[in-house]
Formats: structure tokens, C-alpha cells, sequence
């Protein structure tokens, strides 16, 4: 069965993050920047997710809740915005807002070509082989306020899909890409 909703650095994400919630600390994630942190959740295999930690990644905020419902908000970059994608073959699921410690997708621990375009300049803003994390994403820091087409291949197959990055309630989680 797969679930709702991985991952290159944030370059302007080097500020630690300074809190006295005790979530952090309790999931040794405490003195992480926002892009460590989303990293670190993203990549965490999963028999290692922990049991009681709710995660989403919205365009503006990473949210950590435990099982007591105390929560801790990180502030995403004013500059770049956090999109988890989850290229599949046969098998998906609806997703908005991207969920590391619940989100799986079908193709875990595969390598990809990722390649995004600025749709208005036709720039390259993103071109790497990567690998899906255990959870079935790949994670990309892109920048806000952008149009873009993605496109990722794998062996023979390949997917294109438009994104916007525009927005506070832009999409963090994209599980619609199908590789045919």
C-alpha cells in the first residue's frame, strides 16, 4: 500500500534553528537548519521513521508534531520552496502538501534523471542523476515564484509535468508523474 508523501540542500538554509521544543531534540534533529532538517527526515529509511512524529512540508514551513500534539514550525527560505517528487510505474496516491515521515512512493531507492526548466526563460534551474530515497521521493529545493516543466527519466522511460512554485499554498508533493 502507498501513502502520501525527498532531496538536494538549501543553499540559504544554513541558519540553525533555535527553539526550545523539546521535538527536536527528542528525534535527534535539534541544531539542524531547515534544509538539514527536511533532509534528514526525507531520507530516513523507512523502518527507522518514528513512531508518534507527524510531518508536512508546505511552501512555507516544515511542521513536526508528536504523539502528545506539541508541534514545532520551521520556516522554509524566503527564496526556495521544498517540492518531494514520486515518480511511478503502476501504483500512486493523492498528495498536496509532502509528508516525510508518512509519504511512500512505489519506486524506492531508484536511480532518476531529474531535469527542471524555467517554462518562462527555458533556463535549466535543476539537472542531476539522483536516487529515490527509501520512501519512493526525490527531493528538490527550487526556487519560488517560478513556472517550470520537469521532467524525469529512468532506463527507457521518461515523464514531463508543469509545476508552479508560485505561492504560500504551492504544491509540496507531486505523486502524478507516471514513467512510461
Amino acid at each position: 500500500m502507498l501513502s502520501g508523501c525527498a532531496s538536494v540542500e538549501a543553499s540559504s538554509t544554513s541558519t540553525p534553528i533555535s527553539t526550545d521544543n523539546d521535538i527536536l531534540a527528542e528525534h535527534n534533529l535539534d541544531g539542524l537548519d531547515v534544509g538539514q532538517l527536511v533532509n534528514a527526515l526525507d531520507s530516513m529509511p523507512l523502518t527507522d521513521r518514528p513512531d508518534g512524529l507527524t510531518t508536512s512540508i508546505t511552501a512555507e514551513a516544515l511542521t513536526l508534531t508528536d504523539q502528545h500534539k506539541h508541534a514545532v514550525e520551521v520556516a522554509l527560505p524566503s527564496d526556495v520552496i521544498y517540492v518531494s517528487i514520486a515518480p511511478y510505474q503502476s501504483q500512486t496516491h493523492d498528495c498536496f502538501h509532502h509528508s516525510p515521515t508518512s509519504c511512500v512512493g512505489e519506486l524506492r531507492n531508484v536511480d532518476v534523471v531529474v531535469v527542471v526548466t524555467n517554462s518562462e526563460t527555458g533556463e535549466t534551474i535543476f539537472d542531476e542523476n539522483m536516487q529515490t530515497f527509501d520512501n519512493g521521493f526525490a527531493g528538490l529545493w527550487l526556487p519560488r515564484d517560478i513556472q517550470a516543466t520537469i521532467t524525469i527519466t529512468r532506463g527507457g522511460q521518461a515523464v514531463t509535468s508543469s509545476i508552479s512554485t508560485a505561492g504560500d499554498d504551492a504544491q509540496t508533493c507531486i505523486t502524478t508523474m507516471q514513467l512510461t
